[in-house]
């Protein structure tokens, strides 16, 4: 933990504005922390008035992808955020990865230069819920996003498939995706092979959501073990519901009809390629 530090008269002065933003909003503070690891090891933990009082604070805009319209935030730049939290050499490399983490499971993987792009914002406090104070719910769930929620306020960063939006955000972890999620490789193919095509697509846009041997977001059902998708669902049927869910049934998955039939060819080739790489946690041999 980081040891106590005088806050900035600044600070104590929007501190001293908490009610404005409504007691529902910022209620709860011992649950508003947010964690930070390092390869497993939790680095620390700073609650809300730390945030707050290490970033310039302010209100944004945003166009809000899972509202599908404009919202007021109060939030932080995330920037700081992660010098808060990593230090101030947190996004040197740019193959350094990190782990956002909701409380629902939720789990999307970013590279430090994508969360180090202008137009990040850890947001604290919805500003522009129609009902009123505190947080407007989300997705078809009506989920509560708090305590925290990523938001994007840069041109064509409203697009969830290509920047993260998680909300219910509680944890970010530094450590390298082959570490993490070392099950999920198709290990042993050639670099050509489609199934590396497969799997550079289930790594971008399903395993914060879904799980490959285990290994990946807890979200959706898991799709390898103890049968592979492939073992039981019809290829066109896999790629037709990836592409529009909405069409099969009443989900919160997303669509994706930015995804190309070659894309939609490797992810079926990526988990044919898995469905011979099986490793299961839930047995005693993993096997």
């Amino acid at each position: 933990m980081l040891g106590a530090m005088p806050w900035p008269a600044s600070a104590q002065l929007l501190a001293a504005g908490l009610t404005l933003l409504g007691a529902s909003a910022l209620a709860g503070t011992e649950e508003m922390t947010l964690r930070f690891l390092r390869n497993g090891e939790l680095l620390r933990g700073l609650e809300i008035e730390r945030l707050r009082g290490n970033c310039a604070e302010r209100t944004v805009e945003v166009e809000d992808p899972y509202h599908l319209r404009r919202k007021r935030y109060r939030a932080c730049p995330l920037a700081e955020v992660m010098r808060a939290g990593f230090g101030e050499r947190w996004a040197e490399d740019p193959e350094r990865n990190f782990f956002l983490r909701a409380r629902d499971g939720y789990t999307r993987p970013a590279a430090a230069a994508r969360l180090a792009e202008a137009g990040a914002w850890l947001a604290f406090a919805d500003l522009s819920n129609p009902q009123g104070e505190g947080w407007e719910p989300i997705d078809r769930r009506r989920v509560d996003p708090a305590p925290f929620y990523l938001v994007w306020s840069g041109p064509g960063q409203d697009d969830p498939h290509r920047y993260p939006w998680p909300y219910q955000l509680v944890e970010i972890e530094a450590a390298p995706f082959e570490r993490e999620y070392a099950h999920t490789l198709p290990r042993g193919l050639p670099v050509g092979d489609p199934a590396w095509r497969g799997f550079a697509i289930f790594r971008g846009e399903c395993v914060a959501c879904h799980a490959i041997n285990g290994e990946g977001g807890r979200v959706g059902p898991e799709l390898n073990v103890p049968r592979s998708i492939v073992e039981y669902r019809p290829a066109e049927q896999i790629k037709a519901y990836v592409r529009d869910p909405g069409s099969f049934r009443h989900t919160s998955m997303p669509p994706h009809p930015h995804l190309s039939n070659s894309d939609l060819d490797g992810l079926l080739a990526y988990f044919r390629a898995m469905s011979r790489r099986k490793h299961d946690p839930e047995k005693p041999d993993g096997d």
